[in-house]
């Protein structure tokens, strides 16, 4: 083999890498939601679970791209554990769809048909459907799709260029007792666990034996056990992935391994048993691609059968590596493994900011209610309520800007857009609700209180503000546009009621009925019940533009302003009659 054999199986194996990565993810990308909301939407049928699991990775040709994707569904909380063990079983299976058809390459004969089979024939064909595709359509799906077909033919050209590249090994003595070494079932497994872990992706690296099975030098007996470690060695790519991440999807991974290693173990004998006892003819044949394929498939069908009825003693033993004194990884739906399908990473986040607004509505009634009641237990509530809110605004910002990065469809990306504002303002209304807390804190400690008539000012205000939360936070988790377009009128009341609760507050310091000493609480209490408003008119304007396909939230403030929004005035003036100052 001389060197210029050596560039070009290098070149060769660049090429059936690369070709492999761009098909994987075009696939991967042209399934789009569908495949993924269907792993995530699994029932709790194990078999259902596992042909599911087969079906994706046989359309995406990744059963590391498979299961990662699982171990970011768990890690989110879209699938329990053991509705992920019978996808992984089934990514198994899934994943020999590729060494099928690479296993093409090796057809024989002159009849039309066979050579027609051949991919040497087709895949230039295919080449040309993917660039025309790739060129020529605007739609996104068609795209994706023809850059599948292109990566195919490219990997395809890496295969018939590494078999070509490996031809003189045939005849090479080294290469020959090279293989001899191998002749030990267990350096088998290690050298195709090493080699799949390096290139992390099993069909890859059956990919590259089936190519050195070009030779001729390679017999079945020697390919088994490598097959069986590239088994193991595919595992890694869920284990990195897991780093990071809850227990459960940690446990995910582990399912993983310890159904590829278990698989191993318990096969791995058995083969070296018939080799040295029975010694059948065909494990002393030279491998080619089709006999590889074959037995690829019967490995991993194999190890599904005999560990599926044992599915639970694989989760118990993930449980018992990981026990559950582990913790959680704060906002762990918020996992960047879900960017690569923005659909439901955008759904998860929706989730999130749903329950934000259910904490900000909760700590702000709370904090309103120190106002009347001091009490200790509830202000240490309503501070750490606050600090979540401030943390889950960090974390809802910095995966929301990565989310709107990964391609998201044109209403995913709208909401992405219009969900950043909100998040800052339902942190905004946590500030609100703990300077709230605050000042009633100090006035309790100081033992100020208001007077009973700026007391029941202050109650009239809150009143009208909790029914405008209430209908902010309604908005944004039901989609409800009508509660939405009855936040403005009474965010204008609340502004109105804020200007004469001012006045009022002064007429009775001149008359000297309230102490001078709470007049800076209650202008700052003002202020935040007042900004607290503005913020529920933010979230709800950015629910109805999210409606107006043509319409963002100042385009709403305008038409507001300008009265061209309809029952603006009529809701205004009810909301004004329902939260009537009482007479001075």
């Amino acid at each position: 083999m001389s060197i210029f054999d050596v560039l070009d199986l290098i070149g060769g194996l660049a090429l059936f890498l690369f070709g492999m990565h761009i098909m994987g993810d075009a696939l991967e990308k042209a399934a789009g939601s569908r495949l993924k909301n269907i792993l995530a939407g699994m029932t709790g049928s194990p078999l259902r679970a596992l042909l599911l699991g087969l079906g994706v990775t046989a359309v995406i040709q990744s059963s590391s791209a498979t299961t990662v994707m699982v171990v970011g569904f768990v890690n989110s909380g879209l699938m329990e554990l053991r509705q992920a063990i019978g996808v992984i079983m089934g990514a198994n299976i899934g994943t020999t769809v590729t060494a099928w058809l690479l296993s093409l390459s090796g057809i024989q004969g002159d009849s039309l048909v066979l050579k027609l089979l051949k991919p040497s024939s087709f895949t230039p064909v295919l080449a040309l459907i993917g660039i025309l595709l790739v060129l020529g359509s605007k739609r996104s799906v068609r795209r994706d799709a023809g850059t599948a077909l292109l990566g195919f033919a490219v990997l395809m050209a890496g295969m018939e260029t590494m078999s070509g590249a490996v031809a003189p090994l045939a005849h090479s003595e080294t290469f020959a007792s090279l293989l001899l070494v191998f002749t030990n079932p267990i350096l088998g497994v290690l050298a195709g666990a090493a080699l799949t872990a390096v290139i992390q992706s099993s069909s890859a690296s059956v990919g590259i034996l089936q190519a050195l099975s070009a030779t001729g030098a390679v017999t079945n007996a020697v390919a088994i056990p490598i097959i069986m470690g590239q088994n193991i060695g595919t595992t890694v790519t869920a284990l990195l992935s897991s780093v990071g991440t809850t227990r459960a999807a940690r446990r995910a991974a582990l399912v993983h391994f310890y159904f590829n290693l278990i698989g191993t173990v318990v096969c791995l004998p058995v083969f070296w048993l018939i080799r040295d006892l029975a010694a059948p003819a065909i494990l002393g044949e030279s491998a080619s691609a089709f006999s590889i394929a074959v037995f690829h498939s019967v490995f991993n069908v194999t190890c599904t059968a005999l560990l599926f009825p044992f599915r639970g003693k694989l989760e118990a033993l993930a449980i018992r590596t990981i026990p559950e004194t582990a913790q959680d990884a704060p906002f762990a739906m918020l996992d960047e493994r879900l960017l690569a399908t923005p659909a439901i990473a955008a759904e998860r986040c929706r989730t999130l900011i749903c329950d934000m607004a259910s904490r900000a509505e909760r700590n702000l009634l709370l904090a309103i209610s120190l106002l009347v009641e001091p009490s200790d237990s509830a202000f240490e509530t309503v501070e750490a309520e606050e600090s979540y809110l401030d943390r889950c605004e960090d974390a809802l910002g910095s995966y929301l800007v990565k989310l709107s990065a990964s391609d998201p469809s044109e209403a995913d990306s709208r909401c992405v857009s219009q969900w950043l504002h909100t998040v800052t303002d339902l942190e905004r209304i946590g500030d609100h609700a703990m300077n709230i807390a605050q000042h009633a804190r100090d006035m309790a400690k100081s033992g100020h209180r208001f007077s009973p008539a700026a007391q029941a000012d202050l109650q009239v205000i809150t009143d009208a503000l909790t029914e405008t939360v209430t209908r902010a936070t309604q908005a944004f988790r039901d989609g409800d546009i009508p509660a939405a377009e009855r936040v403005e009128p009474l965010e204008d009341v609340i502004d109105s009621l804020s200007a004469q609760l001012r006045d009022r507050h002064v007429k009775r310091l001149q008359a000297g009925q309230c102490e001078f000493a709470n007049s800076f609480a209650f202008d700052e209490i003002l202020t935040d019940l007042e900004r607290v408003g503005d913020h529920c008119s933010n979230i709800a304007a950015c629910e109805i533009a999210l409606s107006a396909a043509n319409m963002d939230m100042h385009a709403y403030r305008d038409a507001v302003k300008a009265g061209e929004t309809g029952d603006f005035r009529s809701e205004r003036k009810a909301a004004a009659a329902r939260y009537r100052l009482p007479p001075l």
